[in-house]
């Protein structure tokens, strides 16, 4: 797998990779940030339970299988510079103070605050994370692949042992 099937340009991407770098190294970073940095929530970091919806594929009629942990934040950050960006993040996860801390560091990638070169090596660590995760799942169903074709050629090679043997 190479490093372009994760693009890491793409912001849609950040939560995913941000989340695959251990939460103590994305609170790290994010603390050493918010020395230099003005963090104001536009609204306050959240976590709870969402109700899954799916929509049964013969009737079409919708159900839910279950309830997932969500955690939302959205902030403003304002560096040293006066500028400022906005940040946002959608966890399906519990930790609310994890989804504060990728939304400030949403805010500082998008705009290019102070403090992106600290945090850009964060989204190239979950990007290498995700592409081992991928490679060795490709791996383990490349060892359960079954051949069926050979199934086949065996079952007809003892028909033909049982015909010669009843001749």
């Amino acid at each position: 797998m190479s490093s372009s099937d994760i693009d890491i340009a793409h912001r849609n991407q950040w939560p995913r990779l941000l989340m695959a770098v251990p939460a103590s190294q994305v609170h790290a970073v994010v603390k050493g940030l918010a020395r230099r940095l003005a963090v104001e929530d536009m609204q306050l970091a959240q976590s709870g339970l969402g109700l899954l919806q799916l929509r049964d594929g013969a009737l079409g009629e919708a159900y839910f299988p279950g309830e997932i942990p969500l955690a939302r934040a959205r902030v403003r950050v304002t560096d040293q510079t006066g500028a400022r960006c906005e940040g946002a993040a959608l966890l399906m996860d519990d930790r609310a103070s994890l989804a504060r801390a990728i939304a400030i560091l949403d805010a500082v990638l998008a705009g290019g605050l102070d403090g992106n070169d600290e945090a850009a090596p964060l989204l190239a660590e979950g990007a290498r994370f995700i592409q081992r995760q991928q490679s060795e799942r490709k791996a383990m169903m490349a060892a359960t692949k079954v051949n069926f074709s050979l199934m086949g050629a065996e079952e007809n090679t003892d028909e033909e042992a049982e015909e010669e043997h009843e001749d």
